[in-house]
């Protein structure tokens, strides 16, 4: 999966139209409030997985670091070191404003 969002892995297959094709004379059909097909899908995305994580403490971030001491030659140095084990994903996550999908098929502005 890409950064930023996910794609229909469906050759052919629109999510927001009623057959695999992708036709003009459909794509004119289609409006924006009700679309055509057994299953009506949205063209907007309300919710996304989160990328933070929950460590042991409860904190909430993207990454976290322990800072460790090193000795070498008798100098002390201070390292971060990247914490990986037991974080918890945050999960799915409601978006404040709704965004188009990615596979959307309607061209909406053109200049």
């Amino acid at each position: 999966m890409r950064m930023g969002g996910s794609t229909s892995k469906a050759k052919g297959m629109w999510p927001f139209s009623g057959s695999g094709g992708d036709s003009a004379s459909e794509a004119s059909d289609q409006s924006v409030a009700r679309l055509k097909g057994s299953r009506s899908a949205t063209p907007f995305v309300f919710t996304r997985r989160s990328s933070l994580y929950y460590d042991e403490d409860g904190d909430l971030a993207h990454e976290f670091y322990e800072e460790t001491v090193v000795t070498k030659n008798g100098r002390r140095k201070s390292k971060l070191k990247r914490i990986q084990k037991n974080l918890i994903p945050q999960g799915i996550v409601r978006l404040d404003h709704p965004c188009i999908h990615v596979d959307f098929p309607i061209i909406l502005c053109e200049v």
